[in-house]
């Protein structure tokens, strides 16, 4: 079962003090710093800790999150009545595709909400094309509206953002897609399989908004897709990658970054641990563990000098309640709350946390008293 929030006290060391940090904090933002847009009290407590009087942090930091309908920049300026931080320490659920680099110079279809042309270019692609820009050119594709002229345009690949405002149009254009290969208003060929390349940032099946019951996420919209998929062509829809919490990818690169401050900032020890510290098992912890269990790297080009193990700090202020949640201690009731991707494979010891404390200032005392950490 899930352990009652314990003060953060660990018993006194006579090992000598660490002043170097060998070891990285991956935040969660929403329920762990802020809630909506107010600020979480312990959040300012917590980062006084982590900077020096110049305001340089004392510890490699990352803000992970699994929004995807902004530009990083916007995401650091919004945690800003906290402290100050570079869009470089900021990472959202489609921040891994930086390291796609093969498809960046190709025509990519995206889908979502927000400056999806914006974030496509920031993230490397010189390609983008959108659903609304997809439909201009083909206008028979789309039940909703025929009033415009057809065109000609490719897509090669697909890259889902996150959920669109227009589900129905969107449903139907990527089917479209992958269905002729990348040549909308073509005929259907079933036998194009394995489909042009699709890339999914944020699973989430469902967020939680200011409506009394959980609303859709991106990961329902995926649901959608996969099964219309699943119903027309009789297999399975395959993914080039996923990305966002919990995926080993969205981990995997958020320790490459954590490595590239530490090199940054001359520090010459190794980066052995990480801390992630959230408020969801789903995610944070189940995605924690995720990244200790995993054999491969997806990209080879993160492996190198990666850190031995993430650890999860599990706080009480967001999603998750010590008081309420469901009881965590059979795999009857840990499968009744685990809504993930059906590519992720359940198993009760991924959403078991390291450690359960009541805030973030909390997580971060604990943290600097496991590793030993009094930095000058």
């Amino acid at each position: 079962a899930v352990p009652a929030p314990l003060p953060a006290v660990v018993p006194a060391t006579v090992l000598p003090l660490n002043v170097l940090p060998s070891f990285g904090f991956l935040f969660d933002i929403d329920g762990v710093l802020v809630r909506g847009r107010t600020p979480i009290p312990a959040a300012k407590t917590a980062f006084q800790k982590l900077v020096n009087s110049q305001g340089q942090f004392l510890v490699p930091v990352v803000f992970v999150t699994n929004a995807g309908d902004c530009l990083r920049q916007k995401k650091a300026d919004q945690l800003s009545h906290i402290l100050g931080i570079s869009q470089d320490q900021v990472m959202m659920s489609h921040s891994p595709l930086r390291m796609f680099k093969r498809y960046h110079p190709k025509c990519v279809l995206v889908s979502g909400q927000g400056p999806l042309l914006d974030i496509a270019q920031d993230l490397g692609f010189s390609q983008p094309v959108t659903i609304e820009m997809l439909r201009a050119k083909y206008p028979l594709l789309d039940v909703v509206d025929h009033d415009r002229a057809p065109g000609v345009l490719v897509s090669l690949s697909v890259i889902l953002f996150g959920e669109p405002v227009r589900w129905e149009t969107n449903l139907q254009l990527i089917i479209d897609v992958l269905l002729t290969s990348g040549y909308p208003g073509n005929p259907y060929h079933h036998e194009n399989y394995p489909h042009i390349p699709v890339l999914a940032c944020n699973m989430d099946l469902m967020w939680v908004a200011e409506a009394q019951s959980p609303r859709f996420g991106h990961g329902t919209f995926m649901v959608c897709l996969e099964n219309i998929y699943k119903k027309i062509t009789g297999k399975d829809l395959k993914y080039e990658a996923l990305m966002g919490k919990p995926s080993e990818l969205t981990y995997q690169y958020a320790d490459y970054l954590i490595r590239a401050q530490a090199a940054e900032r001359q520090w010459k020890q190794p980066i052995r641990t990480l801390y992630a510290v959230g408020d969801n098992l789903m995610t944070d912890v189940y995605g924690a563990n995720l990244y200790n269990h995993s054999k491969t790297w997806i990209q080879n080009e993160l492996a190198s000098s990666a850190a031995t193990h993430c650890r999860s700090v599990l706080v009480c202020t967001g999603v998750y309640n010590p008081h309420t949640e469901v009881p965590l201690d059979t795999k009857e009731s840990r499968t009744m709350i685990f809504h993930g991707h059906r590519d992720f494979r359940f198993d009760p010891a991924l959403v078991e946390p390291d450690h359960v404390v009541p805030d973030v200032n909390a997580a971060v005392d604990l943290i600097f008293q496991l590793e030993n950490f009094a930095p000058n």
